[in-house]
């Protein structure tokens, strides 16, 4: 390659090594995102390709470098996060700056992008608030660390999370165990997520003293919540009344955070989905907020947000097309 074509960038050797990640996996990873040869000779990075990605690789190194600077550790998720910040032009937050939760077993749990950062304001600055959009943006883990850091700071009485049995049609009379054991199956994310956050021992003892207890939608009617944190996920598998019900269960000291992604409905109509319909008719309302995720803010595997993208454009591909005569459009 000509010499116009490449450019060194000088780092410290911390910063270096994290670029690379282990088995260069880091490095990789940026180098599929911009289609540039990136390589750690000692000192800093080369980065070979053309300008527009060089371009866009440098803003993503440089804000990996800034993590290691600010004495963070650097995962695969923060690189993705870089890599997003680098297309968008937004500033990825940086490590030690903005809302961060001081709960995590392995650190302070902290927005790696510009949408999360913007979610974590919400749900510290509102009574309800909806989290919206695709797999692996980090809507669900976050609203269960800000619940978790409210619960652990005695800020509320109780961790509430709720979410549709949708698969088991709410009817979940026929399945063994109590309450718990039969709701667990599909709140498995949930509690990965708290046992990450918490740790299990803790966790087991404050679900023994009921201080973190779950519910299945149906299971919500008639309760009055107060000094209550309440998750609802896979919001978008609540009919319109449910979710009506649930989100006027908040009693006094009460705050709610709502999750879900509104092309996954399993409803068998899909159109009475509660998710699509509350975001719609509260946003605006005072001391409710909505945060909006996209595709390219998925945080977890690249291949996550490519099959994100490919789903939405077919979405939108099928918006379009009129219904086949004497058919429907979702017979294969």
């Amino acid at each position: 390659m000509s010499r116009d074509t490449e450019e060194f960038l000088p780092l410290g050797d911390a910063a270096v090594r994290a670029v690379a990640g282990p088995r260069s996996r880091h490095a990789a990873l940026v180098e599929d995102a911009f289609k540039v040869l990136l390589e750690t000779p000692g000192g800093g990075v080369r980065l070979k390709g053309d300008q527009r990605g060089r371009t866009a690789a440098r803003r993503a190194v440089s804000g990996i470098a800034s993590r290691v600077e600010a004495g963070a550790e650097v995962t695969e998720a923060d690189v993705r996060a870089a890599i997003i910040a680098a297309r968008t032009g937004e500033n990825a937050p940086m490590a030690g700056s903005g809302p961060a939760l001081p709960i995590g077993r392995r650190g302070a749990i902290a927005a790696k992008t510009a949408a999360q950062a913007r979610y974590l304001e919400a749900l510290g600055a509102h009574d309800l608030t909806f989290g919206v959009g695709p797999a692996g943006t980090g809507k669900t883990f976050l609203a269960v660390a800000y619940g978790a850091s409210l619960l652990m700071r005695g800020e509320v009485d109780r961790l509430i999370v709720t979410r549709p049995a949708v698969e088991a049609g709410e009817r979940l009379g026929f399945l063994p165990g109590d309450l718990t054991e039969k709701v667990d199956p599909y709140l498995a994310p949930i509690w990965e997520a708290l046992g990450d956050i918490m740790g299990a021992e803790p966790l087991r003892r404050r679900r023994e003293r009921g201080e973190i207890e779950v519910a299945p939608i149906a299971f919500m009617r008639g309760r009055t919540l107060a000094h209550a944190y309440v998750i609802v996920d896979e919001a978008q598998n609540t009919s319109r009344l449910q979710m009506k019900m649930v989100l006027t269960r908040l009693g006094e000291g009460a705050r709610m955070a709502v999750t879900g992604d509104p092309t996954q409905v399993d409803l068998v109509n899909a159109r009475d989905s509660g998710l699509a319909h509350a975001t719609r008719i509260l946003e605006g309302v005072q001391s409710v907020a909505v945060a909006r995720f996209e595709a390219s803010d998925v945080v977890r595997h690249p291949l996550v947000e490519r099959i994100v993208k490919a789903y939405d454009a077919d979405a939108e591909r099928a918006s379009r097309r009129p219904p086949p005569v004497g058919g429907s459009e979702n017979q294969p």
